[in-house]
């Protein structure tokens, strides 16, 4: 599935890829409301989860390029949520930018195409989204996407008392997008 907007390009992943998809994971800014940057090995083993994740699905976190230069600013996308949790089972959008590319319009507008996805062709009847409390410029987006807030959850994958355990649920329904698009 390749899916375009006047800016932004969602695609599959190509081999050649993995260099800036590890140099992504890598950046601490990018990875502040994370547990931590990801390792190259780590980065090759999430990319290649991502790329078996579309071959199963029809749909991953695909990568993100702007259109009129073809240069990746990150990626963008739909992923099944594969831990337990209140909300579970459940397709999830998510987002990474390149810091270079914070602020123009484009996580908003990648994520927009995600969404059409979802409720178009791919036909789900609802998407979560989630994040720390501390992630403003994440759930700001969720809101302005429509999306609404459904409490909190406690991240299973990371420990007890850890910082960011917790967790903001947002969700949208397709016919709350519907109505909104």
């Amino acid at each position: 599935m390749v899916l375009d907007s006047l800016r932004v390009r969602l695609r599959p992943w190509r081999d050649g890829d993995a260099d800036a998809f590890a140099a992504l994971n890598a950046d601490p800014a990018v990875m502040r409301h994370f547990a931590a940057p990801l390792s190259r090995a780590e980065s090759d083993a999430m990319l290649a989860r991502v790329r078996a994740h579309d071959a199963e699905h029809g749909f991953c976190f695909w990568a993100a390029e702007r259109r009129p230069d073809g240069r990746l600013v990150g990626f963008c996308g739909l992923s099944r949520v594969s831990f337990g949790a209140r909300f579970v089972p459940a397709v999830e959008i998510g987002w990474r930018l390149f810091p270079a590319f914070w602020g123009q319009g484009l996580a908003r507008e990648a994520a927009e195409l995600a969404l059409a996805a979802a409720f178009g062709p791919l036909g789900l009847p609802e998407v979560v989204a989630f994040t720390v409390p501390a992630n403003a410029p994440s759930w700001g987006l969720m809101r302005r996407l429509g999306m609404r807030p459904d409490g909190g959850f406690e991240h299973p994958r990371l420990p007890e008392g850890h910082p960011l355990r917790p967790h903001l649920l947002y969700r949208l329904r397709r016919d709350e997008w519907s109505r909104a698009a």
